[in-house]
C-alpha cells in the first residue's frame, strides 16, 4: 500500500440505531462505553445534536441527502419507500472524489423485506460499492441477508422469529436475552464483517467505511453476558412530566401518545434500561475491535472517525417507549467527530442537525458539496469550537415541526400552533411545558418567526 495522504483522510462512520443522546459514559454514569468515550476525547462531541426526524426512514433519507422531510416528502416509516437512484448523496460525492466506499449493516433507504441482496444495486447507486446489508431487528424476521443465511445454518433463525413473535404478541418491552447467541448476534455480525473488510483492504485509494449497527434499537434482547452486565437497580429513574392537565394550550401528536402509554409493571423500565445499557456495551466492544484494526493498519491518525445515531429512544421517560416525538430522549442524538489536525477533547453546544454530518465528511475529504443539500459543514466548529454554526436545529414528523435553539425548544402541530415550549436552560429535562402561557408570548412569537423563515428558506 502507498503511504496515507494527509490531505485525503480515511473515513470511518459508526452509526447506531435508536441510541439516546445520553447513552454514552462520557455523558452518563448508567452505562459503560469506553471506546465511544475515546472517540469523544480525540475529537469534538456535539452536545446539542438533533435528528432531522425522530423516526428511522425520514432521518436516514435526510442524512443521505441533506434535505428535510418537507423536501423529500418522507414523513414516516413507509415500508415500501425506495430512495430514487438518481438522488444526489454525499456517499456518491466521496466515491467521485476517489474513495473506496463500503457499508455494513442497516441503511433503510429501501424496503426491508424479501432478500436485501436483490437490491444491492440500489445501495451501490447511492454511492456505496461494497455492500453487506442487514435489516433492523424487527424486519430481520422477514428480510433475508448474508447474516440470516448464517443464522439458518446455525439453527437459530427460527428461534429468533419465534422470540420476536412472542414479544410483540404479549409484552413488547420485555427485557430478556436473545435466542441468538453472542457470536451470531446482529451487532456482532456487523462489527466483525466491517473488521474483516478493513483487515483485508489493500487498495491505495482512501477508504470510507460505514458501520451501521441495528442496535440498541428494541427489542431489549442483548445476549449474555451483556444482558446481565448492568443491575436494573442502578438505572436512573424515568423522567416524569409536570404538565398541568388543564393547561389551555393547543394539542399535538405527543399528547395523543401520552394518552396511550404502556401499562408498565414495577421494575419493567429498570430492566429494559439495564438491557439497553448492555446492548450499548456490546456495540462499544465491537467499535473497540474496529478501532484496533485501523490502529494496526497505521491509519488511526489519518482517519476521520464519526459516530451518530438516527434518533433516540424514550426507554420509559414520560411513560413512553420508542421514538416519534420531539422530547429530548427521542429527538436528540449522539454526534462525535474526530478529524486529523482538528481540536480534541472539546464539547460544542452549537445546535447541530444529523444531516450536517454528510457536508462535514465531504469537506474533510476535499470533495464537492451535494447539489440541493441544506446540510452545513461542521469543519469551522471542529477548528474553532466557538464558531457559530446554526441559530437553531430543525426536526419534522408527520407534518409537525420542531425548532431548538440553545435556550428554547418549540414544536408546532399540524395546524401551525405551538403546543410544546421548553426552557432548555432552566428545565433541561423538559418537565414543564410552557406553551401558551402569557409570560412567554414574546418567546413564542420569535421562535415561530424563526421556524417559518427556515421553512421558507429551505422550501425548494
Amino acid at each position: 500500500m502507498s503511504p496515507p495522504d494527509p490531505a485525503r483522510p480515511n473515513i470511518l462512520l459508526v452509526m447506531t440505531d435508536q441510541q439516546r443522546w445520553d447513552a454514552m459514559s462520557c455523558v452518563s454514569d448508567w452505562l459503560l462505553t469506553p471506546n465511544i468515550d475515546r472517540i469523544a476525547r480525540a475529537g469534538t462531541r456535539f452536545s446539542d445534536a438533533y435528528t432531522n426526524s425522530p423516526v428511522c426512514i425520514p432521518a436516514r433519507v435526510s442524512l443521505a441527502t441533506g434535505r428535510y422531510p418537507h423536501n423529500h416528502g418522507v414523513w414516516q416509516n413507509q415500508n415500501k419507500y425506495t430512495m430514487p437512484t438518481e438522488t444526489p448523496t454525499w456517499m456518491q460525492g466521496l466515491r467521485s472524489a476517489g474513495y473506496a466506499t463500503s457499508v455494513f449493516g442497516k441503511t433503510h433507504l429501501h424496503p426491508h423485506n424479501g432478500d436485501l441482496r436483490d437490491r444491492e444495486h440500489l445501495v451501490r447507486a447511492y454511492g456505496l460499492d461494497h455492500v453487506d446489508e442487514i435489516a433492523g431487528p424487527r424486519a430481520t424476521t422477514v428480510a433475508r441477508s448474508h447474516m440470516t443465511d448464517r443464522w439458518e445454518a446455525a439453527g437459530v433463525y427460527a428461534a429468533y422469529r419465534q422470540d420476536s413473535q412472542d414479544r410483540f404478541r404479549n409484552k413488547p418491552w420485555v427485557a430478556r436475552p436473545s435466542p441468538v447467541p453472542l457470536e451470531h448476534y446482529a451487532d456482532v455480525y456487523v462489527g466483525q464483517q466491517a473488521k474483516s473488510h478493513l483487515q483485508e483492504h489493500d487498495r491505495t485509494a482512501p477508504w470510507f467505511c460505514w458501520v451501521s449497527f441495528g442496535g440498541p434499537h428494541e427489542p431489549w434482547d442483548a445476549p449474555e453476558p451483556y444482558a446481565s452486565m448492568f443491575d436494573p437497580a442502578s438505572m436512573p429513574p424515568p423522567i416524569e412530566p409536570a404538565w398541568p392537565a388543564a393547561q389551555a394550550r393547543p394539542r399535538g401528536r405527543l399528547d395523543r401518545r401520552l394518552k396511550q402509554r404502556p401499562a408498565f409493571e414495577p421494575g419493567d423500565v429498570a430492566r429494559l434500561r439495564a438491557n439497553y445499557a448492555g446492548n450499548m456495551a456490546l456495540i462499544d466492544d465491537q467499535i473497540g475491535e474496529i478501532l484496533g484494526v485501523v490502529e494496526d493498519r497505521g491509519e488511526l491518525e489519518n482517519t476521520v472517525i464519526a459516530l451518530v445515531s438516527d434518533h433516540g429512544e424514550m426507554n420509559g421517560d414520560f411513560g413512553l417507549l420508542y421514538k416519534q416525538n420531539f422530547l429530548n430522549p427521542s429527538v436528540r442524538v449522539p454526534f462525535l467527530i474526530k478529524a486529523p489536525g482538528k481540536a480534541a477533547g472539546v464539547t460544542s453546544a452549537a445546535p447541530v442537525e444529523l444531516m450536517d454530518l454528510g457536508a462535514t465528511l465531504l469537506e474533510l475529504a476535499g470533495a464537492e458539496p451535494v447539489e440541493g443539500s441544506y446540510a452545513r459543514s461542521l469543519v469551522p466548529v471542529l477548528e474553532n469550537p466557538h464558531e457559530r454554526h446554526r441559530e437553531a436545529a430543525l426536526s419534522e414528523l408527520s407534518g409537525e415541526v420542531m425548532l431548538a435553539t440553545s435556550e428554547w425548544k418549540m414544536a408546532l402541530n399540524g395546524n401551525g400552533e405551538i403546543y410544546l415550549l421548553f426552557d432548555l436552560v432552566n428545565d433541561p429535562h423538559e418537565t414543564r411545558n410552557l406553551a401558551a402561557l402569557p409570560e412567554v408570548s414574546d418567546v413564542e412569537q420569535d421562535l415561530r418567526r424563526l421556524a417559518l423563515e427556515r421553512l421558507v428558506q429551505t422550501a425548494r
